[in-house]
């Protein structure tokens, strides 16, 4: 699934019937200094203190803007708009249905009717070009769906441009021009940075295409390292945060620092208001790089795969296994077959590094498994009832993002059809909030728990409690404790009276819903 915080505006794109940008003159008042002819005129020095800029800042941006801007472009994409209400990105609960034109006298096919004509969307982002030959890198949410792609260049050239691929996961495409004037034209090209990382506070440029005003420069600094937008894409990319404006249609468009080279390509701005407010995230150059090298090759991105469900092990989790400073992922879930099935990995393994690269959370895990070729060894650092130890694992082929939604999102979601179950025997657990009953036929069939799934079914929650502040609820099943199956309420009691015994203020639990796991730190209730 596709979750994005409220205020992210990811693809700066307009959407259907774009509106021109107004453009409010600002009133600047300008000074003026009144002298006799050749009289000089000198600044109060004291009032103003002398300010000489740092080392290898320049003193303006005209010089890096007239060297690389002519290998930005603007990227205009026609595409059939859905008869479907459109959801805007940055205009979440606002549904725009658009109003297709009817032929005179035909109908969509041809044929004699009133049917509508298929409605065109127009919209626009940013590009560049990265090499002579005509090799573009943009956005994947600019070009996804065009039917047709042009190609404005500072010269005012305007060529039709190709699709030669695109990744979702990191949402990057790469188009293609040539000059149909002049085919063996070489085109001019900016070089991504990979000698020396910009730091936090360095100036950074961008230059794109907002609201359509093509060839727009703004300057600002790295506000920040590996932010994570809570969307598909942060499984792989760990974005850079500046403060240069963006705006929609800048999305595509390269980040520069003060030599000229790309240090990021602008994807998604954080605004309440829709326009800018100094906050916004570009896809790393290295990223960047790497993902066009391989859909120049291929089309495609391929990457690696080892099949498990994971959560981030959070330092509450940790605490509740006695495992102080443990950073992680936690195995939800091995798929059945898979390669991490195959090399042993099981539920409840906590994976702290990857070939060797300690990973703190599942997106930098995700990231460097996804870095394996197929067939590659991955040594996957892993701990197991609090021991440490290595697994070989074979990668696979990681499958298309919307696949693994799919199989991620395909529960039915409908609870309340079958008659509520006469109440199982239940029990109190002392401590966590939670009555719990065996997992009876008539459980099975009200919240629809497959068959495999064992553990004790969570008849009612505390709402005070932490469970009851965590979202438990009646209907959850709850499987383990501190890696521990349960099968009675006094499994349960005894798994919390011995977490206590050792000084621990939470137990680490697993809990199945529409048969999905998930691991959840409950504190214990003094």
């Amino acid at each position: 699934m596709t979750a994005r915080k409220s205020g992210f505006i990811v693809g700066a794109v307009a959407g259907a019937g774009v509106a021109c940008a107004a453009l409010a003159g600002v009133g600047m008042r300008m000074g003026t200094a009144d002298a006799a002819e050749g009289q000089v005129v000198r600044a109060n020095v004291a009032a103003a203190p002398a300010f000489a800029p740092p080392p290898g800042a320049p003193m303006s941006f005209a010089d890096i803007f007239e060297k690389v801007s002519p290998a930005v472009v603007q990227i205009n994409v026609t595409s059939k708009a859905s008869p479907q209400p459109l959801r805007i990105p940055g205009f979440e609960g606002f549904d725009i249905v658009p109003r297709g034109k009817k032929a005179p006298g035909k109908g969509e096919d041809g044929d004699d009717g009133d049917s509508p004509a298929t409605p065109k969307q127009q919209s626009a982002g940013s590009g560049f070009f990265i090499s002579a030959d005509g090799y573009i890198v943009t956005n994947n949410h600019v070009v996804a769906d065009a039917d047709d792609i042009q190609v404005v260049m500072k010269d005012g050239r305007e060529l039709k441009a190709t699709l030669v691929g695109r990744d979702e996961g990191t949402d990057l495409a790469v188009i293609k021009v040539v000059d149909p004037k002049a085919k063996n034209a070489e085109f001019p090209y900016v070089n991504f940075e990979n000698q020396a990382k910009p730091r936090v506070g360095d100036w950074v440029i961008t230059i794109g295409n907002p609201f359509g005003l093509g060839g727009t420069a703004t300057a600002g600094i790295i506000s920040a390292y590996g932010r994570n937008l809570q969307d598909t894409t942060s499984q792989f990319v760990n974005y850079i945060q500046i403060d240069a404006p963006i705006n929609r249609g800048n999305s595509g468009g390269p980040s520069f620092d003060i030599y000229g080279r790309v240090i990021g390509v602008n994807s998604a701005i954080y605004s309440p208001s829709g326009g800018s407010v100094g906050i916004g995230f570009a896809i790393p150059a290295d990223i960047a790089e790497a993902t066009a090298k391989q859909l120049i090759a291929s089309g495609k991105v391929v990457r690696g795969y080892i099949g498990v469900s994971i959560q981030d092990f959070s330092a509450e989790m940790a605490e509740a296994q006695g495992l102080k400073d443990v950073k992680g992922a936690i195995v939800a879930e091995v798929v059945a077959g898979g390669p991490a099935a195959k090399a042993g990995l099981l539920p409840d393994d906590i994976l702290v590094a990857v070939n060797g690269v300690k990973v703190a959370d599942r997106s930098e895990l995700t990231r460097e498994v996804s870095k394996a070729r197929p067939g590659e060894i991955i040594k996957m650092s892993i701990l197991r009832d609090g021991k440490p130890r290595v697994i070989d694992v074979k990668s696979g082929t990681r499958p298309s993002e919307n696949s693994l939604a799919v199989n991620d999102d395909d529960q039915d979601q409908d609870g309340g059809a079958a008659p509520a179950p006469d109440k199982p025997a239940a029990q109190r657990v002392e401590g966590l909030g939670l009555t719990l009953g065996p997992i009876d036929a008539a459980a099975r069939q009200t919240y629809k728990i497959d068959s495999e799934i064992k553990g004790l079914l969570i008849t009612s929650v505390k709402g005070d409690s932490d469970a009851g502040e965590k979202g438990l609820a009646k209907g959850d099943v709850l499987a383990t404790v501190n890696g521990a199956a349960v099968t009675s309420a006094a499994d349960v009691n005894a798994a919390v009276a011995n977490a206590k015994k050792a000084g621990r203020t939470a137990v680490l639990v697993k809990v199945i819903r529409q048969n999905k796991p998930a691991f959840i730190a409950l504190k214990i209730a003094p």
